[in-house]
């Protein structure tokens, strides 16, 4: 699982598809909420705010 900026969108997929073999599923962080999970404050690769769910 990744959370990702736009510039390191395509980064995140491309470890996703390494390590997983099959194509990840992509959200949108403002469309999705889970009840135990809060989304972190920064990209996995970088310090920008994230935008993406890569899973």
């Amino acid at each position: 699982m990744y959370v990702v900026c736009e510039k390191h969108l395509e980064d995140a997929i491309e470890e996703f598809v390494d390590v997983y073999e099959q194509p990840p599923d992509i959200y949108m962080l403002d469309d999705v909420s889970f009840t135990d999970w809060l989304a972190p404050h920064k990209c996995d690769f970088c310090d920008d705010i994230p935008k993406y769910l890569v899973v």
